[in-house]
C-alpha cells in the first residue's frame, strides 16, 4: 500500500503496528529478527510518536513522567542545584 502522506499513514495505522513500531524501536530489530537501519529507527520513532499524540492521552503516551515537583501555590518550587568540579584522574 503507498501512502500519500506521512499523516495518511498514521491515520491507516493500528494499535498493533504501533506496538510492534514501538517494540522493534526498544530491541533494535524486527519481529522476525531483522535489525532495524538508522533510518528505520527515526521513522518508526516519528510514527510511533505521532500516532499516540493523535490517539492515546498524554499520561498513556510513551515517555511521559507526571511531574513529581509541585508546589502547593501553583510557582514553580525552586530546587538548588550543587556544582562540583569533575574528579581528575592522576
Amino acid at each position: 500500500m503507498t501512502y500519500q502522506s506521512f499523516e495518511d499513514l498514521i491515520s491507516a495505522m493500528t494499535q498493533e503496528v504501533c506496538d510492534n513500531m514501538r517494540r522493534a524501536i526498544e530491541t533494535g530489530k524486527w519481529a522476525d529478527g531483522r535489525p532495524l537501519t538508522r533510518e528505520q529507527r527515526e521513522t518508526c520513532l516519528q510514527a510511533v510518536i505521532a500516532w499516540e499524540a493523535k490517539n492515546l492521552p498524554e499520561e498513556q503516551r510513551s515517555g511521559y513522567m507526571e511531574q513529581q515537583c509541585k508546589s502547593g501555590e501553583g510557582e514553580p518550587e525552586e530546587q538548588p542545584v550543587t556544582l562540583r568540579a569533575p574528579d581528575r584522574l592522576q
